[in-house]
């Protein structure tokens, strides 16, 4: 009978670096090591920051409990806002407003001589205080009793603009009255202070005060 061929057993080679699949795999598997690394650092690259725990209003001291902490990433931008590294810094002031949850901008805080505002409490009929919540940025009207109507009547000439675009920094649970039929209510507005002796001085002489929200201004009936 012819002798019949037997196959010879091939040995399994040792892979050898000059392989090129070995050497795309290693490559492969280094550079999602690399990006695995990335993406973490990425993560945790946040730094600690200060937001608005309610309403700042202009004028009002920063205090601890008025803030909030947030770890946020901002990159290059963290030197706009005040850090919350170092605590709250002592004697600053709000300067303009910030609503609830944003980070509070470095720009809006600063000694109390900085405060371009005080708070001055005005009564005002009740239907337009109504929506008003702190925060609220409103323009006020007076009318001016008439010539021939006295502070006690009800002869009012037209409303006048008496400032634009001030923060609502109150709303005294106190203070309202009535008159007549209709009930008023007392409301702490920001006025800037070369102003406030000309508004006092229209009250004191008998105006009428109305609070006119502005458009896109924070209003209680905001959801």
């Amino acid at each position: 009978m012819p002798d019949i061929a037997t196959p010879k057993a091939s040995r399994l080679q040792k892979p050898s670096w000059k392989d090129g699949r070995l050497l795309v795999g290693v490559l492969l598997v280094l550079a999602a090591t690399v990006l695995g690394s990335l993406t973490v650092a990425a993560a945790d690259d946040r730094v600690p920051m200060y937001a608005a725990a309610g309403q700042l209003v202009p004028g009002q001291p920063l205090t601890a409990d008025r803030l909030t902490r947030v770890d946020v990433q901002l990159g290059d931008h963290a030197g706009r806002y005040l850090s919350a590294a170092a605590g709250v810094p002592s004697g600053a002031y709000v300067l303009r407003e910030v609503r609830p949850g944003e980070l509070v901008p470095l720009s809006a805080i600063g000694a109390r001589g900085d405060v371009s505002v005080q708070p001055l409490t005005v009564v005002v009929d009740a239907r337009s205080a109504a929506p008003l919540v702190v925060g609220s940025v409103v323009d006020v009207y007076v009318n001016p009793v008439a010539d021939d109507g006295d502070a006690a009547g009800r002869d009012f000439a037209g409303a006048e603009l008496a400032l634009e675009s001030v923060s609502v920094a109150g709303l005294p649970q106190s203070g309202g009255r009535l008159s007549g039929s209709q009930t008023d209510r007392a409301v702490q507005v920001l006025v800037p202070k070369d102003r406030i002796r000309d508004l006092i001085g229209q009250v004191d002489l008998g105006a009428r005060v109305t609070l006119v929200p502005v458009p896109g201004s924070r209003l209680g009936t905001d959801q």
